[in-house]
């Protein structure tokens, strides 16, 4: 794939890319915050054919005309591949995959570039302020996601920014939720490890407060980046790579209040300051999984001193739930690339395929399609992916199929388990593996604060492949060959699949 330069910047100039593909985009007025659009979305991804589209809710009741929510925001593979500056003309998740691990490697190529700072008159941004007592988070339609959630969270796809001085980071962005607590304070959860969580800790120690903001809709690529979680290397990190990325620097705008670079073309931007020590009861909050995960806590409380935000705003949100939901497909694509490459350094031949489920929340059902070529490789394919980085947190069922089985069919994995997978010799169980608190089924080991995290969970290892000494005699599958069923489709396109043959190149690719 060639490298190119990404030419736009901001969340508009990305709806605008995607509004061009058909499906991709839905626009949905007089929708409720009130648990209405979080469903509206979720439910589109349980039963939109594919490609499920981002839904953007405008006239919300309470609210101005113009200020709107976006959900879904890069849950598809045209989108995504959009968003990374990619052709956004993918049908089946294996080609995207590949296309994908290629792009990934240029990602990891790039230079990493200073982003650049603009004048306030210069960011989109400032087009609104409000300082002081005019400071209203819930001036713009929070959602309440779930029926038992402990509040109204702006921020579930957000950018939140900190940084840390004494380790030389002027900026780390990462996806933390925020759940608004009153007009001018939120609160913030930080799984424990993570960038953000450090910072506050540093901050903390030595007693001072902490600069902390929070972008509420922003470029794609840079939100990319929020949530992959990448290690720090540049002392601007996340906007650092996406200006890489991108070919240009990313603009900025020093923030008024707290100094921290705030991206220029956001949609809604909040900045203030966590006292030492300040918490405030958060959650609870339904989690990935589908459940939720823990019960309200105290977790640090920001008091908010500006906000700033577009001419209609557009604010992204995300409803983890019960599987799929509008950021599952995005996270099984990704984690699958990440995971297949893992395989392939570990030196694992023959790997066709990987698939981290919706339903496990593309974490805890992990699908790995081989080539067998001797004893032994199903099950070194799956012990590996079981526990590389990407592949080891919180996994729980590692399936290994053959290569003509697709991993990303739900039938045919089931078709796989169920004739080639002997219970009594075919599944390993592995006991005391590395888990999290958010798990319905972890054990907790420790009340004290020191071990209140020690969790661990079993997983299981599902051989679905033929038995290797019984390839050249196991019963034949009772379907026609690859290549005449290729054919048959080709002539028989429109009524077989429904689409239309003069697509025909474009889905065969």
């Amino acid at each position: 794939m060639s490298r190119n330069t990404i030419d736009w910047i901001g969340l508009r100039e990305f709806i605008s890319r995607a509004e061009e593909v058909p499906g991709e985009i839905v626009h949905i007025d007089n929708a409720h915050w009130d648990r209405e659009m979080s469903t509206i979305s979720h439910e589109l991804c349980r039963h939109h054919p594919r490609p499920v589209p981002a839904p953007i809710f405008d006239n919300i009741p309470d609210y101005k005309p113009g200020f709107r929510t976006m959900y879904a925001m890069t849950n598809s593979m045209n989108r995504l591949a959009i968003a990374l500056g990619m052709e956004p003309n993918y049908h089946h998740e294996m080609k995207f995959l590949q296309d994908y691990r290629e792009k990934a490697k240029e990602m990891a190529d790039v230079d990493a570039i200073d982003p650049v700072f603009v004048e306030k008159s210069d960011a989109p941004v400032m087009e609104n302020v409000d300082r002081g007592k005019d400071v209203d988070l819930l001036k713009f339609p929070v959602p309440k996601h779930h029926e038992y959630d402990g509040g109204r969270y702006i921020g579930t796809a957000t950018s939140f920014i900190t940084d840390n001085p004494g380790m030389g980071r002027k900026a780390n962005l990462g996806a933390y939720r925020v759940q608004v607590h009153s007009a001018n304070e939120a609160g913030v959860y930080i799984s424990p490890g993570k960038h953000g969580a450090l910072d506050i800790d540093d901050y903390w120690q030595r007693d001072e407060r902490v600069p902390v903001a929070a972008s509420f809709g922003q470029d794609p690529i840079l939100f990319y980046y929020t949530s992959v979680g990448i290690e720090h290397t540049h002392p601007y990190g996340e906007y650092a790579h996406t200006g890489g990325l991108k070919g240009h620097p990313f603009p900025v705008v020093e923030g008024p209040v707290t100094g921290l670079p705030l991206p220029a073309h956001a949609e809604i931007v909040m900045e203030g300051f966590i006292e030492p020590h300040s918490t405030h009861l958060e959650g609870p909050f339904g989690e990935w999984q589908g459940y939720y995960g823990r019960d309200a806590d105290e977790e640090p409380l920001i008091k908010v001193e500006a906000v700033y935000h577009r001419n209609d705003p557009i604010m992204t949100c995300a409803v983890p739930a019960r599987p799929p939901y509008d950021y599952s497909y995005h996270k099984a694509l990704a984690r699958s690339a990440t995971t297949w490459d893992y395989l392939d350094t570990a030196g694992v031949p023959g790997i066709k395929g990987v698939w981290r489920t919706e339903a496990g929340g593309s974490r805890l059902f992990n699908i790995i399609c081989i080539e067998q070529r001797y004893p032994g490789h199903a099950r070194q394919a799956g012990f590996i992916a079981q526990h590389v980085r990407e592949g080891g947190y919180a996994n729980r069922f590692t399936v290994v199929v053959d290569d003509d089985i697709d991993p990303t069919s739900w039938n045919e994995v089931a078709w796989a388990m169920s004739t080639r997978c002997d219970p009594a010799t075919d599944i390993d169980i592995q006991r005391r593996t590395w888990s999290t608190p958010l798990d319905p089924l972890v054990e907790f080991h420790g009340t004290e604060p020191g071990l209140k995290n020690l969790t661990f969970n079993s997983r299981a290892l599902i051989d679905a492949t033929i038995p290797y000494e019984r390839m050249h005699n196991f019963p034949k599958v009772a379907e026609a060959p690859r290549e005449y069923t290729e054919e048959i489709i080709d002539k028989w396109r429109e009524v077989i699949t429904g689409v239309e043959s003069k697509e025909k190149e474009t889905v065969k690719e």
